[in-house]
């Protein structure tokens, strides 16, 4: 409207103030609502010529967008195990610290697993106290055995060297029952020296690995008792959360709730801008934003980053070839606003809708003589006609709480 109003002020009018002062012509008479057309044709020729024009120079120099939003990032508040809750620690809507419980599940398989191992740990104890005993009995089962061997050795070479010197003296059954006894005796002592081996493996290998082994499961157990209790990891609010004692949680069915982190969304904002807009939109550009959750409100902004890929281009491997006729959507150009006033941001609640505009500025570039001569002249005259915009802008700020309570 205001650009119609504008061209018609410089063709439309001065084209019927000719033909009203100088041809004479008078309305109702020789111009009347039936041959407006033909009389100022001209007039309305430029006049939408020049709209059109202006139309699309201030909307291409000076995008606008209704898409723009405080996003924020969340938190699902998930168990590392399946369970069913015993005690609930926080309410909906309350505020947490990072470490603070959240809720817990029941644990008491994993403590009495935990228990058991516990029990185990103290018999594998008693067993070390127990095999030095062994030990010692083993060692001195060696040694009689050893005394034995000894005793039927000298007692067999004895005899033998007496059976030498009268063979009517020795028989040959006592020569082979003190061998035989010589045999008895070398395997008593290789019975009593593989007790005493093992007896020491027992003590230095089996009942320590034993032990370890008890210790890791007990620590695994632990471990488990240790995931029964959600904490917070950061600080937030959390939302959706009406869990009771009682409930079955489940990491992939069934999730807790939502925590929201108190430093998401904060000072920053996402705005999709149309992409015929990508080659104006630079950082450092001025943005007026005016959010439903805070009418009457324009709010200055800078563009502070501008993202180089459009979400509408990407695409994920499936086993599908990808046919470009079926995006539906061409997509946005996403730019990341912040305050140029963080406290103007304030009572904008996280996720709020808001729309905007945002004004080319070149007088930097004018001012460095970067840009000269009538392409100056003809930058300042388009970086002015952001006027335009800036006055729809605070209209809609007006009219925002009548359209939405009263006309919605």
């Amino acid at each position: 409207m205001l650009e119609l109003m504008l061209s018609a002020l410089f063709t439309v009018v001065p084209d019927f103030l000719y033909r009203r002062y100088v041809q004479k012509k008078r309305w109702g008479h020789e111009i009347t609502l039936f041959n407006v057309w033909y009389e100022l044709r001209w007039g309305l020729t430029a006049c939408t010529i020049l709209a059109i024009s202006l139309i699309t120079i201030i909307f291409f120099y000076h995008p606008t967008t209704s898409n723009i939003s405080v996003t924020f990032r969340t938190l699902t508040v998930l168990s590392e195990r399946g369970g069913r809750v015993d005690k609930v620690f926080v309410r909906n809507n309350a505020k947490v610290k990072a470490g603070d419980p959240i809720f817990s599940l029941d644990k008491t398989r994993q403590e009495a697993a935990a228990n058991t191992l516990l029990r185990r740990l103290d018999e594998i104890e008693a067993a070390l106290g127990l095999v030095g005993t062994e030990i010692a009995g083993a060692a001195a089962q060696f040694e009689a055995a050893e005394v034995d061997l000894r005793q039927a050795e000298d007692d067999l070479e004895r005899r033998m060297l007496v059976a030498e010197r009268n063979r009517n003296v020795v028989s040959e059954q006592e020569l082979t029952q003190l061998k035989t006894k010589v045999s008895r005796a070398q395997s008593q002592k290789e019975v009593a020296l593989a007790t005493l081996t093992g007896a020491r493996l027992r003590q230095s290998s089996v009942l320590p690995a034993q032990r370890e082994s008890a210790r890791a499961v007990l620590r695994e157990a632990e471990n488990e008792i240790a995931k029964s209790t959600v904490i917070a990891q950061v600080d937030g609010t959390m939302t959706q959360f009406l869990l009771k004692p009682g409930d079955i949680v489940n990491p992939i069915l069934r999730p807790a709730g939502i925590l929201v982190p108190e430093v998401s969304g904060k000072g920053r904002l996402v705005a999709a801008f149309r992409q015929i807009s990508a080659n104006v939109l630079k950082p450092g550009m001025l943005v007026e934003i005016t959010c439903a959750s805070k009418p009457l409100n324009v709010i200055p902004m800078v563009i502070d980053e501008v993202q180089e890929a459009i979400a509408a281009g990407q695409f994920r491997p499936g086993d599908a070839l990808l046919d470009q006729q079926d995006r539906a959507r061409p997509g946005t150009v996403t730019a990341l606003l912040k305050p140029v006033f963080p406290k103007h941001l304030e009572g904008v609640p996280l996720g709020s809708a808001c729309a905007g505009v945002a004004y080319s500025n070149r007088a930097e570039k004018i001012e460095t003589g970067a840009i000269s001569g009538i392409s100056a002249v003809v930058a300042r005259i388009v970086d002015g006609m952001g006027i335009a915009n800036a006055i729809v802008v605070r209209v809609q700020a007006i009219l925002l709480p009548v359209k939405a309570l009263v006309f919605s």
